[in-house]
């Protein structure tokens, strides 16, 4: 029995993406959101397993860092990357050493980078090597668990429903055998990226094949879909209709770490709504800023926040203007002056 055994459903997650989904948005996410108990499960941005085992001291402790994460974010889990069992083996140690509740295998990202490495979506053309991977990333976690004397973690997986075509069928099943603990579906092929409209009947189809291989009695994968959620209402509406146990949200979280409880914001009691106002959209731009340059600033280029402040500042007049002045800034103390110049900030 793992964590995603516990969750009630429809079951609602965060995407990982890479430079967005880092540690310091997570931890606004959770603050803003997980806090109204409407999102279930974070992810981390997926770390190589290769680059984990085989980088320069260095290297490494800037891949670790994207393994950082707060309590605040439970439950977390730990998303890898890589085709050499032997190293997928070592994170799933790893991922139980540092504490996950579970960890991921990314089988579906198209980049040609990743699939250079027949990593990502490569292994959607290689079911036998993805068995394998995910044989030895639950091995290594199950080891490390009883040498701990901790509780084994959650073993997942996200992936596409094919690569240049739909091959539900013949690449779904593969995945199944294993036992997974949860089977995130991007209703996409890689071909496709995210260039067409997710066909969410997918799905449904998923979910008939697992309920095929998996009868009553016997421990079912959970099946959540992932691709054009709008908010959380979508994803649970999207869930129901297409028989799946939940929904993995991704772009939509983009400048809206409010996202999982409907756009809006809530009053001390808990009770009262109200929409989120330009100032308080600021002054979380200000507060995502400042944790990531305390957690990330080292390691990592601030122009990675700047995707960040295209979302938050939109919306209202001047804020074109504001978004403008903010891409010249270099720093969270330049961001801080630009906004208290600004009308919205003053108002």
């Amino acid at each position: 029995m793992s964590f995603w055994d516990t969750l009630k459903k429809p079951i609602l997650v965060l995407a990982p993406m890479a430079d967005v989904t880092d540690a310091a948005f997570r931890r606004v996410i959770a603050k803003y959101s997980k806090q109204q108990g409407k999102l279930d499960v974070m992810w981390t941005e997926f770390v190589s397993a290769d680059g984990l085992a085989y980088a320069s001291p260095e290297g490494k402790e800037k891949l670790m860092r994207d393994l950082v994460y707060d309590e605040s974010e439970r439950p977390i889990v730990a998303q890898f990357f890589g085709s050499h069992p032997e190293t997928m083996k070592e994170a799933g140690r790893l991922a139980v050493r540092l504490g996950f509740d579970g960890a991921d295998i990314n089988m579906g990202c198209p980049d040609k980078s990743v699939m250079r490495q027949k990593a990502g979506a490569a292994l959607i053309k290689n079911p036998k090597l993805a068995r394998e991977l995910i044989r030895a990333l639950r091995e290594g976690a199950q080891e490390e668990a009883d040498k701990l004397g901790v509780p084994m973690i959650g073993i997942s997986v996200k992936t596409r429903v094919g690569y240049n075509k739909v091959e539900i069928d013949e690449w779904i099943p593969e995945l199944l055998a294993e036992g997974l603990d949860a089977l995130i579906i991007h209703c996409r092929t890689m071909k496709e990226m995210s260039k067409v409209p997710a066909r969410w009947e997918h799905v449904k189809e998923v979910v008939a094949l697992r309920d095929k291989l998996q009868p009553d009695g016997a421990k079912k994968t959970l099946i959540l879909g992932n691709g054009d959620i709008l908010d959380a209402e979508d994803g649970r509406k999207k869930a129901e209709e297409n028989n799946g146990d939940g929904a993995m949200l991704g772009r939509a979280i983009f400048g809206n770490p409010w996202l999982f409880d409907g756009h809006l914001s809530r009053s001390s009691d808990g009770q009262a709504k109200m929409p989120i106002s330009p100032k308080e959209k600021l002054e979380v731009l200000l507060e995502h800023t400042r944790l990531f340059e305390v957690l990330l600033g080292d390691i990592k280029n601030f122009a990675i926040m700047k995707k960040h402040y295209k979302a938050y500042v939109k919306g209202w007049e001047g804020a074109s203007e504001l978004r403008a002045r903010l891409m010249e800034a270099n720093s969270a103390d330049e961001v801080e002056a630009i906004l208290k110049a600004d009308p919205v900030w003053t108002a």
